[in-house]
């Protein structure tokens, strides 16, 4: 998230931090945020969530009118704490979201021996804003930078540069409060917390330089859209719009899809909070089985599929759902989650719902095609080797789990629901299948 803020009496570290919150789902591991004043660049970074790191005196130390903030699904070690600060020469802070292919070819080209991706990223854009304008820059840069992403860079010269790649895999949203404030953020949802108003999405291959007197925008390279459909299916909240959708509308048509492909005798539907839920209310109201709340969380907002080790993904399934027996207890269950990695929540849920409740049957229904594929492009999917989808086929899948059966939603009917033709969308996870090429293409 950027926020830029057109009078200097804005305490912008707060909102930045509060947009912060609404974006802790995308990353739990590692957050910072850094900020512009008079007296220059401020930040703070760390590991653990955003409610956790910052606080009174934290934020205090954070002055300035504009800030940019980063939350990550990565630990330290995987990559450093984002926003990155470089003095290459013009200093700058700089947040990425997204994956740089190329990254050692411009490492070396800029004569650096050892950075992360944002790090390079960041160092170019720095050495580019020595002998262009922002704009110009943001452009040099990207025409260099092959990869799928979004970036925002708040320069110590009090300029914010914001953009994202012809691909728009990435999401990016632009937002406003009035003539006070412009906003940048991963999702809309992050805009409505912090008190603006949603505008539009970052075109892909768009860029906009906030400066104390203006918002330039341009379109820097032809957009060739290969959205990212996991953004919909799990990643963005579903009070989100990403791509001109609506992410509740179109789990709501996912859910009827999944209905119509297959449906069950059954005595309730039960959506695994939170992602599932828009699916499961829609396949009970086509299927007319009645739907129930079966799950409470009892930890901390854990997102399993996206814990870093093994034995920490196992503590999230413990941690994240507690069953309200009178909803499920006996009854023929169609369990309904949004995707399905490695199978470990799903077979101790379904372990749980038998053992505990002696449910009479469990039906799940996945709101997602078959996942088979590691994703390049920098989202956090395990190998093809640990991917249940990839080595068994439906009855397989439903006897490990334990489940009387196990069906997951057609590529076409995602394609369907999210309502974007089959060549603007990114599906590799799903077919194994990336257009790699064509995507780094300026």
């Amino acid at each position: 998230i950027g926020i830029y803020a057109f009078d200097e009496l804005w305490k912008i570290s707060r909102f930045v931090y509060y947009g912060l919150l609404a974006l802790q789902h995308r990353g739990q591991e590692t957050c910072g945020i850094a900020t512009l004043d008079r007296e220059g660049l401020h930040s703070y970074t760390s590991s653990g969530v955003a409610d956790r790191v910052f606080n009174e005196e934290t934020l205090t130390n954070l002055p300035g009118w504009a800030g940019i903030g980063h939350v990550s699904p990565q630990l330290p070690s995987e990559g450093e704490l984002q926003p990155v600060v470089v003095a290459d020469p013009v200093k700058l802070a700089f947040c990425f979201n997204g994956k740089l292919l190329n990254a050692d070819v411009l490492a070396k080209e800029l004569g650096i021996i050892e950075a992360s991706e944002a790090e390079v990223f960041a160092k170019l854009l720095s050495r580019l804003l020595t002998r262009l304008d922002p704009m110009e820059a943001a452009a040099a840069a990207m025409e260099k930078a092959l990869g799928a992403y979004s970036f925002v860079a708040l320069t110590e010269r009090g300029e914010m540069i914001a953009a994202r790649d012809p691909s728009g895999l990435k999401p990016l949203v632009i937002g406003s409060f009035g003539f006070d404030y412009g906003v940048v953020a991963s999702e809309s949802s992050a805009i409505d917390v912090v008190g603006a108003e949603f505008k539009a999405d970052v075109e892909p291959g768009e860029a906009y330089v906030f400066t104390p007197y203006s918002i330039e925008r341009r379109r820097l390279f032809k957009p060739k859209p290969r959205y990212c459909a996991f953004e919909y299916v799990y990643f963005a909240r579903p009070d989100s719009i990403i791509n001109e959708r609506s992410i509740y509308e179109v789990r709501i048509k996912i859910g009827e899809r999944l209905a119509k492909e297959h449906p069950v005798e059954a005595d309730v539907v039960i959506g695994v909070p939170e992602t599932a839920i828009p699916f499961a209310m829609a396949y009970s109201n086509v299927t007319k089985v009645p739907i129930a709340m079966g799950f409470v969380r009892t930890g901390p907002h854990v997102r399993s599929a996206i814990k870093p080790t093994q034995f920490e993904r196992l503590v999230g399934v413990q941690l994240k759902l507690n069953p309200i027996r009178s909803a499920i207890k006996g009854k023929r269950i169609v369990l309904i989650d949004d995707s399905v990695v490695r199978g470990n929540t799903t077979k101790n849920t379904v372990t749980l719902m038998r053992n505990k409740l002696g449910v009479k049957e469990v039906h799940v229904r996945i709101g997602s095609p078959r996942l088979i594929a590691q994703c390049p492009f920098g989202v956090e999917v395990p190998s093809r080797d640990e991917l249940i989808a990839a080595h068994l086929n439906d009855e397989e899948v439903a006897a490990v789990v334990g489940a009387d059966s196990f069906h997951w939603l057609s590529l076409e009917g995602l394609i369907e629901a999210i309502g974007v033709c089959k060549e603007n969308l990114c599906l590799g996870c799903f077919t194994g299948e990336y257009q790699i090429d064509e995507m780094c293409r300026r």
